[in-house]
């Protein structure tokens, strides 16, 4: 189970330059206009060896001063409520203002791990101004540039040394089954499946978007099958500042992605393969996680236009490069194919935890590189000696060869692809590494 970091603070303090930093990317829309973030983001980040999500909650531009205090207090609530441990940003140029006071003070009463990075501090004459900060009451403190990265070093040290260890309860018997989690859009019918599965009303199912606010597990011992399936709230598109319901849904699916083993994404095919939809494939994909596609509400289209075929070939496009899993076209209404999606994503675990003998590898693959090897790169030729799956899933194999830096993603892709046909490995992520032999 992942940590959550929220990243929680007033408009324009750096948040979103923050996020880039701990997850080294440029994923967040930084500008100098305040209340650019309308996108809560997400990423992962990780240092010492230590894996977790950070979650940057977006500053929102409200005309009016009351709303936009009460938007933003919702959200540090839902913060404070759904992550690990928190970030509370501040700006040195402009010191402590009523809405820092606000939020400080929700954070003690709410006894959350929480540090206060004050940023901007950007050269040591700044330092002793950051000191003024401790009378926030929050006995953590850093001083950070974001922009320039200084300070963000010794901020991470101690984050996930106070990162909460998150045990493994083994003797637990459900601990140890398969959770299949069953995310989507809202409205794209996850708690009506469910249902369909359970053949029993446990999941109140009404068409107003958002109603499963939790995550709920129900044990599924049937037809051979035992697991456990978890919904989650629907993810939404940000509209307006007033659906915090929305960002706590997409706080709770996140976490029950990285909590699965296999994720059922929930399609509307009266509605199409969205962009909000490729986000969630995207989450599920950063998070290495099995994936089955579930096309609900089929029996509601007209079939002359979209036959399967062409709708499957319209999502495999937009996930390309990674088009191997499994889409079932459904309705949970008249219970079409339900039990497909049980049994792919059964096997779409099984393929998570496959794991080949070396000597089978060296004796499929071998051959394979030898007809077709690597481009050589600057007049020098690639040899791959050697193939070993690594520890640990989704598999993962290390191909070891004399100049590993030289071998580029197509070829990577091709042994890929090699490997998926080979053994059958549908529906889950494949790492291939390029080792030094």
């Amino acid at each position: 189970m992942g940590n959550i970091v929220a990243i929680i603070g007033r408009p324009n303090v750096g948040k979103s330059t923050l996020f880039n930093r701990l997850t080294q990317t440029r994923h967040a829309i930084v500008d100098e206009v305040s209340g650019v973030t309308r996108d809560r983001l997400y990423g992962k980040a990780i240092w010492n060896g230590v894996e977790f999500s950070v979650v940057d909650t977006g500053g929102y531009a409200i005309n009016s001063e009351d709303e936009f205090e009460e938007a933003i207090r919702e959200q540090v609530m839902i913060a404070i409520e759904e992550a690990d441990h928190l970030l509370f940003v501040v700006d040195v140029t402009t010191g402590i203002t009523d809405y820092d006071e606000a939020v400080a003070e929700i954070i003690r009463k709410s006894k959350k791990s929480a540090f206060i990075v004050v940023n901007k501090v950007d050269t040591p004459d700044k330092s002793p101004e950051a000191a003024y900060f401790y009378s926030l009451g929050i006995k953590d403190l850093f001083t950070v540039s974001s922009i320039n990265g200084s300070g963000t070093g010794d901020l991470l040290d101690d984050l996930v040394r106070a990162l909460p260890r998150k045990e493994q309860n083994i003797d637990n018997e459900e601990e140890k089954l398969p959770k299949f989690a069953i995310v989507g859009r809202p409205n794209a019918g996850k708690s009506s499946i469910i249902n369909a599965f359970i053949g029993e009303d446990r999941n109140i199912v009404t068409p107003i978007s958002g109603t499963t606010r939790d995550s709920i597990h129900t044990r599924y011992n049937k037809f051979g099958h035992d697991f456990l399936l978890v919904d989650t709230a629907g993810i939404r598109k940000k509209t307006k500042v007033h659906e915090d319901l929305e960002f706590y849904s997409v706080m709770r699916a996140i976490r029950s992605i990285e909590d699965a083993d296999v994720c059922i994404l929930m399609i509307d095919a009266t509605r199409g393969f969205e962009g909000q939809d490729l986000k969630i494939f995207g989450l599920i994909e950063r998070n290495r996680k099995g994936v089955v596609v579930v096309v609900n509400k089929w029996d509601l289209v007209e079939k002359d236009t979209h036959t399967t075929k062409t709708f499957e070939a319209e999502i495999r496009s937009r996930t390309a490069p990674y088009i191997d899993y499994p889409i079932i076209f459904t309705s949970a209404t008249t219970k079409q194919r339900i039990l497909k999606v049980l049994e792919e994503a059964v096997s779409v675990y099984k393929n998570k935890e496959l794991r080949i003998s070396t000597s089978q590898l060296n004796e499929v693959l071998l051959p394979v590189i030898t007809a077709t090897p690597p481009p050589s790169l600057k007049g020098k030729y690639i040899k791959i000696k050697y193939v070993t799956q690594l520890p640990g899933n989704p598999p993962s194999f290390a191909f070891f060869c004399n100049l590993p830096q030289y071998v580029k993603d197509p070829y990577k892709r091709f042994l890929e692809n090699q490997i998926r046909a080979r053994w059958k490995i549908t529906g889950v992520p494949v790492n291939i590494f390029m080792r030094k032999k």
